[in-house]
């Protein structure tokens, strides 16, 4: 299982979500790319003001702020508690 993390290296929200993914992580045994879209013109025009948005696939899991019912609901884990 695998998500992907897109954010500015400067975004103290994408840090921030990042430190809040390791915690599932390690429980749900998930990976977690990074990808800064610092310089890059179409992941700066699909993200722009938005990141941090984290992606499993191509479907957005959420935005801004770590949602960590969807992350279980992603992964079908929805009725274990974190």
């Amino acid at each position: 299982m695998r998500l992907t993390l897109y954010g500015h290296e400067y975004c103290h929200l994408c840090h921030e979500m990042l430190e809040a993914l390791a915690p599932m992580q390690r429980r749900y045994r998930f990976e977690v790319k990074w990808i800064d879209i610092e310089g890059c013109e179409e992941l700066e025009a699909r993200f722009g003001e938005r990141v941090p948005v984290l992606m499993a696939g191509d479907e957005e899991i959420c935005h801004h702020v770590l949602d960590p019912a969807a992350v279980l609901q992603r992964f079908n884990l929805s009725g274990k508690a974190l």
